[in-house]
């Protein structure tokens, strides 16, 4: 039996009837970009998180740099994240001139360890009164925000997080990309910072048919600040208030992504009973360690997540049986070549190494069958026998 990580065909297919009809009244009305589509999407994506404001944007990596942009961020700040996370998350730091601070993820969520966010603007960190935030005394950039990831759809510790935010007047921009639906305390990933970053990308729990991405926000100076950014900086139209981008949300995308939220909860009831299963299933499985979920989190499972003592073979192993399974990700940000300039070495964060070397994906999507959750978890236990 072939088992990919990720089959979005059933998931299509149960509703392709409606997709279609949403994706032919837009051909039929010809507003293809920033449509009607778009507007209802905004409105409807503000309502399930939460938060006052949605703009849409062509994809979640422009809304991680729209974001900033819309901040102020730029070539004389620092913005603190964690290293094990997908590039877009830095790529956008660097993208508007500022540099990251990268603090080690929990080796539980394996999301970023707030503890040690703490421990870093105390002790990396000095008061630059003049300007009224928290000076690196490492590169002499102002401090500005922090980006938490909610990965693989578990939220970050939003709480101490944000009371962090607070204490040392600092943004937050909450990359909730592989987060849609999740819930910390009580409140929906994207609602809890400043301003927060998703992506429809395909793989997402709720993907279009391509890229596209949107922007959270209960400010309404920061809500509009987005929509004209995402503009080239144009409000009314040819008038250029600042420099912006061209990243506008497509109508057709928009419009079978309505459809798929209309089932998101559904699917995302299905995932955590999949994650649930295998989690039981493979919770006495000598030399795996099944994802955790912390307490008042209410994980979405984008990706379930294992950590294996022996994970590449076992991922050798998996595909000889035609089990698809996927790294996520292999080699930590602060060690990418095109990150060498900020000084980072192999060893300064050994939790995310640690991750980048043990974790592997297995296959979770909604439509995933019984018969196929029994046989990946069989071979995983059968391997990890031997």
């Amino acid at each position: 039996m072939k088992i990919p990580v990720l089959d979005l065909k059933p998931q299509i297919q149960a509703h392709r009837a409606e997709i279609m009809a949403a994706i032919e009244s837009v051909i039929d009305n010809t507003r293809f970009v920033l449509g009607p589509e778009v507007t209802e999407l905004e409105r409807a994506v503000s309502a399930y998180t939460g938060s006052k404001h949605a703009v849409g944007v062509a994809s979640g990596s422009d809304a991680l740099l729209i974001a900033l942009m819309a901040l102020g961020i730029g070539g004389a700040d620092a913005v603190i994240t964690t290293p094990y996370t997908f590039f877009a998350t830095v790529g956008a730091i660097c993208r508007v001139g500022a540099i990251p601070i990268f603090v080690d993820i929990r080796p539980d969520s394996l999301n970023i360890d707030a503890g040690l966010v703490e421990k870093c603007l105390t002790e990396r960190c000095e008061p630059d009164a003049a300007a009224g935030v928290l000076r690196d005394r490492i590169s002499g950039r102002l401090v500005r925000a922090i980006i938490p990831v909610h990965l693989f759809g578990q939220c970050a510790d939003m709480d101490a997080i944000m009371a962090l935010a607070q204490r040392h007047k600092l943004f937050v921009i909450e990359d909730a990309a592989q987060a849609l639906g999740a819930r910390c305390n009580g409140a929906r990933a994207g609602s809890i910072g400043h301003i927060g970053c998703l992506s429809f990308y395909p793989t997402k729990n709720l993907g279009g048919f391509g890229d596209g991405g949107m922007l959270t926000t209960s400010d309404d100076s920061l809500a509009e600040h987005c929509r004209i950014l995402r503009v080239h900086g144009s409000k009314p139209k040819y008038y250029h208030s600042r420099v912006g981008v061209n990243s506008r949300l497509d109508s057709i995308q928009a419009a079978a992504l309505l459809v798929g939220l209309k089932h998101l909860d559904e699917w995302t009831r299905m995932r955590r009973e999949h994650a649930r299963t295998y989690t039981e299933s493979l919770k006495d499985t000598h030399g795996v360690v099944p994802p955790a979920v912390l307490p008042n989190q209410h994980h979405v499972f984008n990706q379930y997540v294992i950590r294996s003592n022996n994970r590449d073979a076992l991922r050798r192993f998996l595909a000889e049986r035609e089990i698809g399974a996927e790294i996520y990700y292999p080699l930590p940000l602060h060690l990418q070549e095109c990150f060498s300039q900020f000084g980072y070495k192999k060893g300064n964060f050994p939790e995310s190494e640690r991750a980048a070397e043990e974790s592997l994906a297995i296959p979770m999507f909604p439509y995933l069958t019984v018969e196929q959750r029994t046989t990946v978890t069989n071979a995983i236990k059968e391997f990890h026998k031997k």
